[in-house]
C-alpha cells in the first residue's frame, strides 16, 4: 500500500514555473527587439540619408576633365603666353601615418632631396594629425620629377596633374601679357584683364559603379567650357624691336627707365607697348613689385614742348592765325602777370612752322592769348587727356588736367607749351594718331581687327594736313635725330622738368619724342619716353629722337610700307625752305 500511494504522487506531480527567469528572458527579447525597431526608425525617419551616404562613399564617383587656360598670341599668331603640363605633390597624413609612412626614412630622404628640403622639415610639414587629409608638398613640378617621385612608393605621398603658365617672349612683353599665381589665375596684365575669357570650366561626369569597378550608371555629365585664346593687336616684331631699343637708350643715358608705344592711327590697334627696365616673367623671384608696372600706361608726365603742335591747331581752329602767318617773339621774353616767359634767344620773327622748329615758348604763347580760354582748354579736354584711351588695360592713368574755372595768363602760357597738366605715353600718342589720321581721336585696343569705329572728329582735317607739313619740316631742320632713311617723318621733342618731392621743379629730365609717318600717307604714330637720363644729355632731340628713328624705321619695314619718293622727299623739303606752308 505505501508503495503503490508514492507512485500516485508522482504520477500527479508538475514542476513548478521559476516566473522570474521567464521575465528576464521575456524582457531581454523586448528588449533587443526594440533597440533594432529604435535604430531602424532612427535611420529611416530621423537621419534617413546615413546608409544612403555610405552607400554613395563606396560606390559614388565623380571624374573631372581639366582644362587648359586659354594662349595669348600676336596679331600673327606667335605665342605670348601658353600653358604647359606640371604636376603638384600632396601628402595625406591620416595615409602615411595608418601605414607606418615614416618609418622608410631612405625614401623620405630621396623625396626631400629631389624637393631640395630638409627631410625632418618635410615629415614636418606632414604633421602627425591623422586627422587632417591634404597638405601641399610642392607645386609645379615636372613631369619627370613626378614621376620620380612616383616610383618612391612613400604611402600617403601623391601627385596629380597641373598646369603652368610660361611666355616665350620673356621681358619682352612682360608688361603688356602680365602672369598668373601659382593657381593658374591672372593678376597682372593682359592675364587679369582677360581671365574669365581665357580660364574654361572644367568638365565632370559622376556614376555609380558595381564591386569590380565597372560604371553601372552615369547620374550627370557635364562637358567642359573650352577657354578662349586672345589675339592681340601688338605685332611681336615691332615689339622686340621696340623693347630692344628702348633697353639700350636706358643703359646708354642711364636713364631711370623708358617706354615706347607704337599705334596704327586709323584702326586704334597698339602695335607695340614697352617699358624698361623689364622683368622675366617666368622668374619673378626677388623682383621688386614697382618693376610690374606697366609705365607706358601707369605713369604720367608733363609733355613739354610736345604739346606745341596743339597749340598751333588751337590756333588754326579758332581762326586767329593762318599757316604763313609771322610772329614777332623779340626780345625774346615777356612778363605776365609778374612771370617771365622766355625763349633761349631772342629769335624775331618767326613763321608758324618756325615757331615748331625752334621750339618757341614766346610764339605757343602769343597763339595761346590770343584764343579764348574756354576753347582753348576745351581743345586740350577734346584730345582725351583727361580720360582713359580705351583699352581697359589695368591701372590706366586718366592723366591730370584741372577743369577749374579760374586759370591765370600765366598757367594759359605755360600750358601751350606743355606744362600744367600732365598725361600717359599712350595717351600723347593718341593725340600724334589724331594729327595723322585727319583730326579724329580713336579709342585704342590691345586686340587684333577690332570693329570699325570712325571716331570723334576733334581736328579739322586740313588743319592737320598743314601742321603735319610743319612737324616734317621739325625733323628735317631741328630734331634731325628722328630723321628715317628713305620715309617722310614728322614729330615734335619735348624735354620736361620733372616736378620734386617737395612741390616746385627739381633737377630731373623728361626726353620725349612724338611723330608719325609716312607723312604722304601716315600708318604709325609712335612716341618714345626716356625718363631722368643721367648723362650730360637729356634733351629730348638727343635722348628720345634717335630711339624713335630706330623703331619707326624697322616698323615700317615690318608692315611693308613702301618708302618715299626721294625727289618727292626733296620736293617738300624746298618748299618749306621758301615759306610755303600749304600742306
Amino acid at each position: 500500500m505505501t508503495v503503490n500511494k508514492s507512485k500516485n504522487n508522482q504520477d500527479n506531480y508538475k514542476p513548478a514555473t521559476i516566473t522570474w527567469r521567464f521575465y528576464i528572458v521575456l524582457g531581454l527579447i523586448c528588449f533587443v527587439y526594440s533597440g533594432i525597431m529604435a535604430r531602424a526608425a532612427f535611420l529611416q525617419v530621423i537621419e534617413p540619408d546615413t546608409l544612403k551616404n555610405q552607400g554613395d562613399k563606396r560606390t559614388l564617383r565623380t571624374t573631372s576633365n581639366d582644362t587648359h587656360r586659354g594662349a595669348i598670341v600676336d596679331r600673327n599668331g606667335i605665342e605670348l603666353a601658353v600653358s604647359v603640363p606640371v604636376q603638384t605633390v600632396y601628402a595625406d597624413p591620416k595615409v602615411v601615418i595608418n601605414n607606418d609612412g615614416y618609418k622608410l626614412k631612405r625614401r623620405w630622404k630621396a623625396l626631400a632631396d629631389v624637393l631640395n628640403e630638409d627631410v625632418n622639415e618635410l615629415q614636418g610639414k606632414v604633421g602627425t594629425n591623422p586627422k587632417r587629409r591634404f597638405v601641399y608638398l610642392a607645386r609645379q613640378l615636372s613631369p619627370a620629377t613626378a614621376n620620380y617621385i612616383k616610383e618612391l612608393k612613400i604611402p600617403g605621398i601623391y601627385t596629380r596633374k597641373e598646369s603652368k603658365r610660361f611666355y616665350p617672349a620673356g621681358e619682352i612683353s612682360a608688361h603688356l601679357v602680365g602672369f598668373t599665381n601659382v593657381d593658374d589665375k591672372g593678376i597682372e596684365g593682359l592675364e587679369l584683364l582677360y581671365n574669365d575669357r581665357l580660364t574654361g570650366t572644367d568638365g565632370s561626369q559622376t556614376y555609380r559603379k558595381d564591386a569590380k569597378g565597372r560604371k553601372i550608371e552615369i547620374l550627370n555629365d557635364e562637358d567642359a567650357t573650352k577657354p578662349e585664346d586672345i589675339e592681340l593687336s601688338i605685332d611681336q616684331r615691332i615689339q622686340s624691336l621696340a623693347y630692344r631699343e628702348i633697353k639700350a637708350a636706358v643703359k646708354s643715358f642711364k636713364a631711370t627707365s623708358g617706354s615706347a608705344v607704337v599705334l596704327d592711327i586709323h584702326t586704334g590697334e597698339i602695335l607695340a607697348m614697352v617699358n624698361g627696365p623689364s622683368f622675366n616673367p617666368n622668374n619673378r623671384r626677388g623682383v621688386a613689385p614697382h618693376r610690374f608696372r606697366n609705365r607706358a600706361i601707369t605713369d604720367f608726365f608733363e609733355p613739354g614742348s610736345t604739346m606745341k603742335p596743339l597749340t598751333v591747331l588751337t590756333a588754326l581752329e579758332f581762326g586767329v592765325t593762318e599757316p604763313d602767318a609771322v610772329i614777332n617773339t623779340s626780345p625774346g621774353w615777356m612778363r605776365i602777370g609778374g612771370r617771365r616767359v622766355s625763349d633761349t634767344r631772342n629769335y624775331g620773327e618767326l613763321s608758324i612752322t618756325d615757331i615748331l622748329i625752334k621750339s618757341s615758348n614766346m610764339g605757343t604763347t602769343k597763339l595761346a592769348l590770343d584764343v579764348p580760354k574756354d576753347f582753348l582748354l576745351g581743345k586740350f579736354f577734346e584730345m582725351g587727356f583727361s580720360e582713359d584711351t580705351g583699352t581697359g588695360l589695368n591701372g590706366e592713368t586718366s592723366g591730370m588736367l584741372s577743369d577749374r574755372n579760374r586759370w591765370s595768363k600765366f598757367e594759359l602760357a605755360t600750358l601751350s607749351w606743355g606744362y600744367g597738366l600732365a598725361i600717359s605715353p599712350l595717351q600723347l600718342a593718341r593725340f600724334y594718331a589724331a594729327i595723322g589720321n585727319g583730326g579724329y581721336k580713336k579709342y585704342l585696343t590691345v586686340l587684333k581687327d577690332p570693329a570699325f569705329d570712325e571716331g570723334e572728329r576733334v581736328l579739322d582735317e586740313q588743319n592737320t594736313k598743314q601742321v603735319l607739313g610743319m612737324l616734317e619740316q621739325v625733323v628735317l631742320h631741328g630734331a634731325t635725330k628722328a630723321k628715317v632713311e628713305g620715309y617722310r617723318v614728322g614729330g615734335k621733342t619735348g624735354t620736361a622738368i620733372k616736378t620734386a618731392a617737395g612741390g616746385g621743379y627739381g633737377n630731373e629730365y623728361v626726353g620725349i619724342f612724338a611723330g608719325v609717318a609716312p607723312i604722304s600717307d601716315p600708318k604709325i604714330a609712335i612716341v618714345v619716353v626716356i625718363n631722368e637720363p643721367g648723362g650730360d644729355l637729356y634733351h629730348g632731340g638727343d635722348v628720345a629722337a634717335p630711339v624713335f628713328s630706330k623703331i619707326m624705321a624697322g616698323s615700317l619695314q615690318y608692315l611693308n610700307i613702301a618708302p618715299d619718293d626721294e625727289a618727292q622727299i626733296s620736293h617738300w623739303s624746298k618748299r618749306f625752305k621758301k615759306g610755303d606752308n600749304d600742306a
